[in-house]
């Protein structure tokens, strides 16, 4: 049943995002902005890192694109609690689980298209990277969307207003996506810098991907990547999941 519920979720929320591909596409121009515009910047400089800079800056723009992608998934739950959606999906007898799960994977299977598109052009911009290396990356994509949705939409269903849900969102995605390395590796900052980065979570997924991109499958980067995504996967769809089953009961 609750895969059937699961699907049924799914498709629903799948269809609606098929029907937007403009939202489609505007979601993927900001990383496409970065790409176009700050990575030639970075082209020959010394970054610290194995590898050309487009296998520095590719992956932290993957996960740039779950991250504030997902973040914000939770604006269309407040959208459907103002409409009566929610409550009249709770009072049915699909699982709250399924609620939740097929909302996070419609938006995983949004943000891997959104982030093949973003490899097709840096390919074209001058990326090489390992075939391999690309798939693990899209599966970390992945994985941080449905930790970072599930957290949202648990956050989204105990406001009211979306004036009240998007300060907290952006004063919480702007420190993590300074301080993981998005956008540089945190090797190239201060010692303090450095060392405080490593308590925020996504870090550990953006050397991993980077690893992935120069053919580092068994580095300890990855494998610090790999368990703290899973972890971090399964606790906030567990938080989520709890979220969805009590809130406003």
């Amino acid at each position: 049943m609750l895969l059937h519920d699961t699907a049924l979720i799914y498709g629903r929320y799948l269809r609606q995002s098929l029907r937007s591909r403009f939202a489609l596409l505007f979601g993927v121009l900001m990383p496409l902005l970065y790409l176009l515009f700050f990575g030639p910047l970075l082209t020959g400089l010394p970054l610290g890192e194995r590898g050309s800079s487009w296998q520095v800056l590719v992956p932290g723009l993957l996960l740039q694109l779950g991250l504030f992608g997902a973040a914000f998934a939770g604006f269309t739950v407040i959208v459907e609690n103002g409409q009566g959606v929610v409550e009249r999906m709770r009072v049915t007898p699909v699982s709250r689980l399924a609620l939740l799960l097929g909302r996070v994977l419609r938006d995983a299977t949004v943000f891997v298209l959104q982030a093949v598109l973003l490899v097709l052009a840096a390919l074209v911009m001058g990326l090489r990277a390992p075939l391999p290396g690309v798939l693990i990356g899209f599966a970390f994509v992945a994985l941080l969307t449905v930790s970072i949705a599930s957290l949202s939409y648990a956050m989204a269903m105990n406001v009211r207003t979306p004036q009240e849900f998007g300060p907290v969102i952006n004063a919480l995605t702007m420190p993590s996506m300074l301080l993981s390395g998005l956008m540089l590796p945190m090797t190239l900052a201060p010692g303090w810098l450095d060392v405080l980065s490593h308590f925020v979570p996504f870090r550990y997924l953006v050397d991993a991907v980077r690893d992935a991109y120069v053919g580092r499958y068994t580095s300890a980067h990855m494998f610090y990547g790999v368990l703290v995504a899973c972890g971090f996967t399964g606790l906030a769809v567990t938080v989520g999941t709890r979220v969805f089953r009590t809130a406003g009961a």
